[in-house]
This record gives C-alpha cells, structure tokens and sequence, in this order.
C-alpha cells in the first residue's frame, strides 16, 4: 500500500496569497514559499510515498450547466487595473511553480483539459483503491470522499479530516467549541444529498428546492426524512422530490429534476461515463516513474529564481518529496 499526498494545487496556492503582506513580487515569492512549506510539512506528517499535484482544466460543467462558476468569471471582470495586474503576477508565478514540478522533479502534475483538480484526484482515488490518499485542500467539497484511508488536510485550520474525527498537528482531537466533545464529520454521504439538495452558492450551483427544511414539520417532508428514506424511495422521499416550485422568471421546476442535476454537478463520483473514462486515461498518461536526474540543483536555481533564501538554505529538507517517484509497483485500477 503507497500513500499518496493529492495537492488541491490551485486551492494550495492561492489561499497563501490572502496571508502574505508587501508589494507584488514580495507577495508571488512568499506564495511560492508558503505552498512548497505547506506540502514538505504534509509530506512528513503523513510518510507520503509520491505527491500529485492535480490542476485545473476548462471544466465540462460549464458545458453541462451554463450559470456554473460565472460568477467568478463575472468578479475577475470587475477587477481594477491594480488588482487585474496584481492577478496576472499571481497567475505567472504559479505557472512557473508548476513548470518546475513537471520539468524538473519526480512529482507527478496531472491536468485534465475537460475537468477540474476536484475530478482527478477524486478519479485517482477511485483508479488506486487500495492505497492511502491525503487530500491537501481548504475545499470542503472533498469531505464527501472521506473513508477509512481517504483522509483532508485543511491548510487553513491546519486540522486531518479523518471519517472518524478531526485532529490537530500534534495527532490530538479537535474539540467541538460547543459541545466540547471531539469534533467528528457529519455524515459524508447526508452532506452530500444536502449540498445537492441546496446548491452551492459559491459555485453558482442553484437548489433544487429552494427554502427546504432540514427538519421536516407535521405537514412538510424535509430533508432528513427524506434522506432516510434515499434507498426505499418510499413515501418520504417522493413527497419531497415530486413537489414542484416556480422560480422568479415564472419557470416550474420538479425537485427530483434539479437535484439529479445537481448530483451530476456536486458528487465527485457521478461524472457523465464519458469524462470519467477520458479524466481515467490522462490519468494512466500522467501517474508514471519520471526519473529526473538532478532535481537537487534545479530547486536551488528555482528558489533563487524567486528569492527564496530560507528554503534554499534547507534544500535538503525537501528534496525528498521532489525525488520521490511514482511507485513503479502500484495498486493502480486501470479501466
């Protein structure tokens, strides 16, 4: 059994940017520093054996449901010129981040030019079923993939996602602040119908039900009975999916329509069989042993490249994880 680190790349990169200070080539360099600490520190804390580093493609969601994440494409229209300037450093100096890990280290990068980061690492997970994988991402979306050896590292909180409870860096439980008892993950599956049920506001994912309970009432199903009742599909569950809606256009919804919708758009395990296939081939194109040959001497021109002095004076530290390939006896499930 390999252990795999799957970076949540992008996600990785771009929440340092919200905690460093100073001009625009001070704030790309610490990001650069931030992320390559963030993952050494992961690396060790979990004995990774390989690190994959999942990037995003122009995703088929857009394609399948045309109001998807426009509204990020409508905030980046909206930008000053300053901050439109200080988004393009920002974007280059990732660009070369992931240069680097592709040309010069045995890290595997892997981007699929139909699909999200969220797709390949939930479509690698499914491809090395008998392995351990940490996700490394702030995105809760990726709490639907928990298992006994699917676990999340949360940069931001700096807490393990574990099915059975959150843990700090230290290996201790996460008190909830309420109740003062260990903090455990609700249900991943429940979450999931929630958020299918819900929508996703931040990524212009509408609900299907709009002002759903969770708790349902003596005359109303919500959804807790309703998700009770998913595998029977018995008199709870039609009650709530069958009932029908008008939205602010004067457009009549059926539950049941927009939550499939929804599920095709929200559950990392229900892509469309044709992108699943084509996000499993660049997969098995990508996954593989590099060999790279003086990845040592590369970083330390890269870290000066980008005034990274501290890191460059404990090169040492991360050369590991930069040599480590991708294990030439896998477990892969190639299908």
């Amino acid at each position: 059994m390999a252990t795999y680190l799957l970076v949540d790349t992008m996600n990785t990169f771009f929440r340092a940017r919200h905690v460093v200070r100073g001009d625009v080539s001070e704030k790309v360099g610490m990001a650069i520093h931030i992320t390559l600490n963030a993952i050494n520190k992961c690396y060790k804390q979990f004995n990774a054996d390989h690190v994959v580093f999942a990037l995003e493609g122009r995703s088929w969601r857009k394609d399948f449901y045309t109001p998807y994440k426009k509204n990020r494409s409508d905030k980046r229209a909206a930008l000053t010129p300053k901050e439109a300037e200080e988004d393009a450093a920002f974007f280059e100096a990732y660009d070369d981040f992931l240069k680097f890990m592709t040309e010069r280290t045995n890290c595997s990068t892997i981007k699929c030019d139909i699909a999200e980061a969220d797709d390949v690492i939930a479509r690698f997970i499914a491809k090395h079923p008998d392995d351990e994988h940490v996700i490394v991402s702030s995105d809760t979306d990726f709490v639907q993939l928990l298992t006994p050896t699917v676990h999340q590292y949360n940069g931001i909180t700096k807490e393990t996602i574990r099915l059975n409870g959150v843990f700090d860096d230290t290996g201790k439980p996460v008190l909830d602040k309420k109740t003062k008892e260990h903090k455990v993950p609700a249900d991943p599956q429940y979450q999931l119908f929630k958020k299918c049920m819900r929508g996703d506001a931040t990524d212009n994912v509408f609900s299907a039900y709009p002002g759903v309970r969770e708790k349902g009432t003596k005359n109303k199903t919500g959804l807790l009975e309703a998700y009770a009742d998913k595998e029977t599909r018995g008199f709870a569950w039609n009650n709530l999916m069958l009932q029908r809606w008008t939205d602010h256009n004067g457009e009549e919804h059926r539950v049941l329509d927009d939550y499939e919708r929804n599920v095709t758009l929200v559950d990392l395990t229900a892509q469309p069989t044709e992108i699943r296939d084509y996000v499993d081939d660049i997969i098995t194109e990508h996954a593989v042993a590099k060999n790279k040959s003086m990845v040592g001497a590369h970083f330390m021109k890269f870290c000066g490249k980008w005034d990274m002095q501290r890191i460059a004076d404990n090169a040492t530290q991360f050369a590991e994880l930069l040599q480590k390939n991708y294990p030439e006896e896998t477990n892969a499930v190639h299908r």
